[in-house]
Order: C-alpha cells, then sequence, then structure tokens
C-alpha cells in the first residue's frame, strides 16, 4: 500500500471509529446499557485490528524471507563466479608461465 492510501485508510477506521462512539453515546438508552454495547463494540474493533497487525506482521516477515532467499541466491551466484575466474586466472599465469620456459 502506498503512504498516502494508508493514512485515508488509518483516517476512514478513525472516524468510523468516532462516529460509533458519538453515535452510542447520543443514543436515548441507559447509561450502563450505552456503555456495556460501547465496551463490546471497542472489544470487537479492538481484535480486528489486532488481527490486522498480525496479519500486517506475516506480511512483512514473509517479504523478510523472500529478500534473504533472493540475496543467498545472489551471493551464491557470486561466490560461483568468482572462482570461475580466480580458476580461468590461474590457468592464465600457469599458460605464460610455461610459455617463458619454453
Amino acid at each position: 500500500m502506498s503512504k498516502n492510501s494508508t493514512n485515508s485508510f488509518i483516517s476512514l477506521i478513525v472516524g468510523l471509529i468516532i462516529g460509533g462512539i458519538l453515535g452510542i453515546l447520543f443514543a436515548p438508552d441507559k447509561g450502563n446499557n450505552t456503555r456495556d454495547r460501547l465496551t463490546f463494540r471497542l472489544n470487537k474493533y479492538k481484535r480486528k485490528l489486532e488481527d490486522l497487525l498480525d496479519e500486517i506482521i506475516d506480511e512483512k516477515d514473509s517479504i523478510d524471507s523472500e529478500a534473504k532467499t533472493q540475496s543467498k541466491k545472489v551471493v551464491n551466484n557470486a561466490k560461483t563466479k568468482a572462482e570461475k575466474l580466480i580458476d580461468k586466472h590461474k590457468s592464465i599465469r600457469k599458460s605464460i608461465s610455461n610459455y617463458k620456459y619454453e
């Protein structure tokens, strides 16, 4: 998600929560019933937010894992190419050494 859409999403969630709280507070019901409903709804939103955060963290971990896997592949590929270059260099040095003495 881009930063702008994330900010819009957060603003939407905050607006919904505030609107819900104000709607409940001004509803024509007993204070105890209103507080109970408010507590229930806040707990429900809290659980949803915790689930969303867990999902985001899991996705981040998955991305980190993929990045580590790709970086290991790049490092291993670079090592293989470096070893081939070293072997080729040794071969060239050997053939140059043999050429001088012939």
